[in-house]
């Protein structure tokens, strides 16, 4: 069984309404983190920088604003379904990126293909994982202590 989906898609990263230029980025889903997609955000002259979030508030960005925090997606005019803008943020620093919907809206096919919306739970194994989370967690602290 397949147990991830890829694709890469060309971004605008606007740096200012007067600048923006296009960058590559790696759009990943994988069956063993079912709730989440990963973009890596390939900038010139930087190392690659890689976001995670749910996959269910990109499905709804394309479609509608949403998100709170760091993560913002919203299509970027309310009556035409052709692009998304994706604001990230980290305290006051903050980047925003536009991409053309359908390559979003295929690649988001290709993971409700892999793990159908609503089905994640049947793949999720959060006792496994909070118990690895917390035996990382005692190793570090033992070791740092």
């Amino acid at each position: 069984m397949r147990e991830s989906v890829q694709a890469e898609v060309m971004m605008s990263f606007l740096v200012s309404e007067e600048l923006s230029f296009r960058i590559p980025v790696e759009l990943r889903y994988e069956s063993r983190d079912p709730y989440a997609v990963r973009l890596t955000f390939h900038l010139p002259g930087d190392a690659p920088v890689t976001w995670a979030f749910g996959r269910e508030l990109l499905i709804d960005g394309v479609g509608r604003p949403c998100g709170e925090g760091d993560v913002r997606i919203a299509p970027a005019d309310s009556e035409v379904l052709g692009e998304v803008l994706i604001r990230l943020q980290v305290g006051a620093e903050k980047a925003l990126f536009r991409s053309s919907a359908p390559p979003l809206v295929a690649f988001l096919d290709r993971t409700d293909k892999l793990v159908p919306l609503g089905q994640e739970g049947a793949l999720a194994d959060f006792d496994a994982d909070l118990d690895e989370a917390l035996d990382r967690i005692l190793a570090e602290e033992q070791s740092a202590g």
